[in-house]
């Protein structure tokens, strides 16, 4: 069995309001500012973690679609994913609440739009950032062929 391990560093300066961090992917592939006001309101070009969540999560279930739609032998010229993560502030605090996968296929071959439709939701249950999600917060999965 392979382990393997990413990491990210936050190097942040000031109270959460009025401060600013830089998260620095450990790979060198990404450098991106973050803020405690881009989180919740106007993101003025910078990320938040619920951004960064909507990230992992549509990177990780493109590549459970794809592997899903190879072992059946079906496949797609190119499929677009977006994950919009959702999340409540009160004054208990912020609470995520779902993350919902829009998928779109483009040059599908090997399976018709319903079945692309059943394979795009088995590929949810495939996703490793979906399965760690799926405890704290509802993931809803939007099929269509282009």
């Amino acid at each position: 069995m392979a382990t393997f391990e990413r990491h990210v560093d936050v190097d942040w300066q000031g109270p959460v309001s009025e401060g600013k961090g830089e998260a620095k992917a450990g790979t060198g592939a990404f450098s991106l500012p973050v803020s405690f006001p881009a989180r919740i309101g106007d993101a003025g070009g910078k990320t938040s973690p619920e951004e960064l969540m909507a990230a992992a999560h549509a990177a990780c279930y493109a590549m459970a679609l794809n592997g899903t739609l190879g072992r059946n032998k079906a496949s797609a010229d190119r499929t677009v994913v977006r994950a919009t993560i959702t999340a409540d502030k009160t004054d208990a605090g912020i609470k995520i609440q779902s993350s919902k996968l829009q998928v779109t296929a483009y040059g599908l071959k090997g399976v018709d739009a319903a079945g692309f439709s059943a394979l795009a939701k088995e590929a949810e249950g495939r996703c490793p950032v979906s399965n760690a999600y799926r405890g704290s917060m509802q993931i809803t999965v939007d099929a269509k062929v282009a």
